[in-house]
């Protein structure tokens, strides 16, 4: 994850949330706390680095013990992180961590379910299907779900889809044009509904070729006619249910949107466990 974004991302939500000053922590001003992250459900956690670079930027006296990594599944009742210090920052900066680490945990942990039923035979990908601002975040927790990244955004890839191709008038002169004005480094991606389609994009030599809301039965059959240095891709449509089929198709890469899209935070707490004590014996 980007450091720099990161901090300057938290920094963005601490303002919008904290404001000039937290009204009800500053009634705890000088005291010391003890707390813990704790799941409330079995899952995947996601989001040490937020814990840990977010109470570093509230305050520095702040002490974190991680007793989870990121990518670890966990039970419910288990303690994931441990905070201790001054307890106007840790309780102010409650609300966003939280709020961004059940966001990262519940699609580390989708994720990890989908990669379970599609085996090692497929790859399961993101989409750029994201909540704007959050997409670091959300790609991060896709990976440590087991998952991989698709392209981060608009610059990072060339995805030539129903639109662009409409427009360019076609695939044979999208995929010419891309070619052109792209550097070696670049792949081009051709998104694919009819077999008429696909033919098209083999012959034009996509690099990568998307099945978009093709059943798992005809991506089956139209694989034939795709040589091997072509990756396949295939989306839309794909959900848990039917996963498996898709994973036997034969594609070398499954994206899904609802990873990220359709977000169902873990339910994670921080409690409060008491006072910090301090050990004033040796003090004369």
């Amino acid at each position: 994850m980007n450091r720099l974004l990161l901090s300057e991302k938290l920094r963005e939500f601490f303002i919008e949330d904290i404001g000039t000053g937290d009204l009800s922590a500053s009634v705890l001003a000088n005291q010391e706390i003890r707390a813990s992250f704790i799941a409330k459900e079995d899952g995947v956690f996601c989001g040490k680095i937020i814990v840990l670079e977010g109470y570093r930027m509230l305050d520095s006296a702040i002490q974190i013990t991680c007793l989870a990594e990121d990518g670890e599944s966990v039970k419910a009742g288990s303690v994931l992180i441990e905070v201790s210090g001054p307890a106007e920052a840790i309780l102010s900066g409650e609300r966003v961590i939280l709020n961004l680490v059940q966001r990262m945990s519940g699609i580390a942990t989708e994720t990890k379910r989908a990669c379970v039923i599609a085996g090692d035979q497929v790859k399961i990908a993101d989409t750029r299907k994201t909540v704007p601002g959050l997409r670091m975040f959300d790609k991060y927790a896709v990976k440590c779900g087991g998952g991989h990244n698709h392209r981060f955004g608009l610059y990072d890839g060339i995805m030539l889809k129903e639109n662009h191709i409409a427009a360019a008038g076609g695939i044979m002169k999208a995929v010419s044009e891309a070619k052109e004005k792209s550097g070696h480094m670049q792949k081009i991606e051709v998104e694919i509904e009819t077999y008429e389609q696909l033919s098209e994009a083999v012959k034009a030599g996509a690099d990568i070729i998307m099945f978009d809301n093709v059943t798992p039965e005809v991506i089956a059959n139209w694989l034939s006619i795709v040589p091997d240095h072509i990756l396949t891709e295939a989306s839309g449509g794909i959900t848990l249910e039917n996963l498996s089929m898709y994973a036997g198709s034969g594609v070398d890469v499954i994206s899904l949107g609802y990873l990220t899209h359709s977000v169902k935070s873990l339910d994670i707490s921080l409690v409060v466990k008491g006072a910090v004590k301090h050990d004033t014996a040796a003090v004369l």
